[in-house]
């Protein structure tokens, strides 16, 4: 039980660092795209943010339901979704 609730902690502590970085739908937005460019813009971002929270919980050394939790967040919070 002390090892999810430190993945929580550690997990909020960085999606609070990213959250300082525009969303991808911020940055959609910023660029005015629509249609076919903002579906391509946004399927590119969402594997980018993939890619980059798995990244971090590896980094983390997280594993099992704390790590499913951690990149769900992150990829969430880092799509604007």
């Amino acid at each position: 039980m002390k090892r999810v609730a430190l993945a929580l902690l550690f997990s909020g502590l960085a999606v609070s660092g990213a959250m300082a970085d525009l969303s991808c739908t911020d940055r959609a937005t910023e660029k005015k795209l629509a249609g076919a460019a903002l579906t391509s813009f946004m399927k590119k971002c969402e594997s980018d943010a993939t890619a980059s929270c798995d990244k971090a919980a590896a980094d983390k050394k997280l594993s099992g339901a704390a790590k499913t939790s951690f990149t769900t967040k992150c990829v969430k919070d880092s799509t604007g979704n």
